[in-house]
């Protein structure tokens, strides 16, 4: 029966273009099996953080309910870093980590949390600080010895062809490997190079595939610069082909809460969102199966933004164990349409209005696909809104309609 289950997921692995290494073993857990979920420091903190602000955020986690809905990682980005010391072992910045990321981790851990943290392909990070080329196998050592369980992993002062990404990934990917402790490898080039080509292959287990989110519903010209929710659904809605179980395409942080906040997500246009752009970012992040960051201060968050974050019925599209990214099944200049198979035998469905008006949609399920008559779950509004075979309704100027179909029998 072992030798039966293990061939089984090694044959999951090669059909969803996974390597060996990444199926962990026959009774044991793979790494990013589903999306990771957590909170992020960078959109609100930038570089000026510190470990008091973090452990409150790792205790916000739990206080709000929102470790239970599956955020179960505090994600540490770019300013942690205080150098090297004299046997070139990178250490933390002692006066924003006074008491060590050990002792952060172990504080993490106790609520029932894991501990991620940053660097960088190249001698420097992205703010300027210290990053890991040439010291891969030293950092990776140095991380699972204070017990991080995910490495995000920049590519700011690399170059820019596709093979040098290739190989530094793949060399701080076989050092994680070998640093004795599991830890999850997020890619970070922002997609110039196609990672969702290559990225298992050199040890991902998700890779960005666009630059930076902005707090903005879309760029307004080319020359803006910085992705809005709608420039970021419309590059990985064409990419289900490459997730699945244990990769993920990764579209960046959530923005949701940040409610126009001076800082990393508020330049180049970032000047906040209406309550149903949120909504939609949430809905199409979970529907695509991107990893889901938050950003925003959980300490303080409003009851809209507690609303959106904490919509499990929403969360469990995103954290399905089919691990299936949404299709795009109609996309023009009013309506994206994505419909996700789930574990259970259920399909989910968003509708998306791209338009800056309030639109009518007549959905006939028979058009995406699906043949059945259905009981037709709004999960927002959390009822049932249909039985049968089409809906139609209302949606709001950039809302997202997401719905779970189950088939009457």
């Amino acid at each position: 029966m072992r030798k039966k289950i293990l061939y089984l997921l090694l044959l999951l692995a090669l059909t969803q273009k996974q390597t060996f290494a990444q199926v962990k073993s026959a009774n044991g857990n793979m790494l990013a099996a589903t999306p990771p979920m957590g909170w992020m420091t960078w959109n609100y903190f930038a570089d000026q953080i510190h470990e008091k602000e973090i452990m409150e955020m790792a205790d916000a986690l739990v206080k709000t309910g929102m470790r239970d809905a599956g955020y179960r990682y505090i994600f540490i980005d770019d300013g942690w870093q205080g150098g090297r010391d004299n046997r070139n072992n990178i250490i933390a910045d002692p006066q924003k980590f006074p008491s060590g990321i050990k002792a952060l981790a172990d504080y993490v851990h106790s609520k029932g949390l894991k501990l991620g943290i940053y660097s960088d392909a190249a001698p420097l990070t992205c703010a300027g600080y210290t990053a890991s080329l040439g010291f891969e196998e030293q950092d990776a050592k140095t991380f699972a010895s204070w017990g991080i369980d995910y490495l995000k992993y920049d590519y700011c002062g690399a170059p820019p062809d596709a093979e040098t990404a290739k190989h530094r990934y793949k060399t701080m990917a076989d050092a994680l490997r070998k640093s004795g402790r599991e830890i999850a490898f997020g890619i970070c080039e922002w997609g110039d190079r196609k990672p969702w080509l290559w990225a298992a292959e050199a040890g991902g287990q998700l890779w960005r595939t666009t630059g930076d989110v902005r707090d903005k519903w879309k760029r307004r010209s080319e020359k803006e610069g910085g992705e809005g929710i709608l420039d970021i659904i419309d590059v990985n809605a064409g990419l289900d082909q490459y997730a699945g179980i244990g990769h993920w395409n990764d579209m960046d942080m959530l923005v949701v809460g940040l409610n126009g906040k001076k800082g990393p997500s508020g330049d180049l246009g970032g000047t906040g969102c209406s309550t149903a752009e949120y909504q939609s970012q949430m809905s199409l992040w979970s529907i695509l199966t991107s990893p889901l960051a938050a950003t925003n201060d959980l300490r303080t968050m409003d009851e809209q933004t507690k609303r959106i974050l904490l919509n499990t019925e929403v969360i469990q599209l995103n954290q399905d164990p089919l691990g299936k990214q949404a299709v795009r099944k109609v996309n023009d200049a009013v309506w994206t349409i994505l419909v996700k198979p789930l574990a259970n035998g259920d399909y989910a469905v968003a509708v998306l209005n791209r338009s800056d008006a309030v639109q009518t949609a007549d959905l006939k399920f028979a058009d995406l696909g699906l043949n059945e008559s259905y009981t037709v779950r709004d999960l927002w509004a959390h009822k049932t809104v249909a039985k049968g075979k089409k809906w139609k309704g209302q949606v709001n100027r950039h809302e997202t309609k997401v719905f779970r179909l189950k088939n009457i029998k």
